[in-house]
């Protein structure tokens, strides 16, 4: 994995593992990996590691059982998503709209790459 130096690790470990529960990786109630395994994977410190883990936590993405390890919440798929629209919608769209403006880009045009795009 290449880290974005703009944004701390810990947090690209954080998307990282909620775009494999997002992807179907991981499901409700299943085990993911151990704080080391997940550092080791990625090559980063165990701390770091850790501090995503404790942000998804905080989250109520994944839950610690005691001695067994993290699992993914309930319905944390669908937490994932709504919080990424959400944030697709105030802070990325308004930006496209601006550059479509900018640039003459009509919603015609967008539909059309969008087509293409699924295809």
């Amino acid at each position: 994995m290449q880290f974005n130096k703009d944004k701390p690790i810990y947090l690209q470990l954080a998307d990282r593992l909620s775009d494999d529960i997002v992807d179907g990786k991981y499901n409700d109630d299943d085990r993911v990996p151990s704080v080391r395994e997940f550092g080791m994977c990625f090559e980063v410190n165990t701390n770091t590691a850790m501090k995503a883990y404790d942000m998804l936590s905080r989250d109520n993405v994944i839950y610690n059982r005691r001695g067994l390890g993290y699992f993914v919440t309930q319905g944390a798929r669908e937490k994932i998503m709504e919080s990424r629209r959400n944030e697709f919608m105030t802070s990325v769209l308004p930006d496209v709209f601006r550059q479509m403006r900018m640039l003459g880009i009509g919603i015609e045009e967008f539909t059309k790459k969008w087509s293409e795009s699924s295809k």
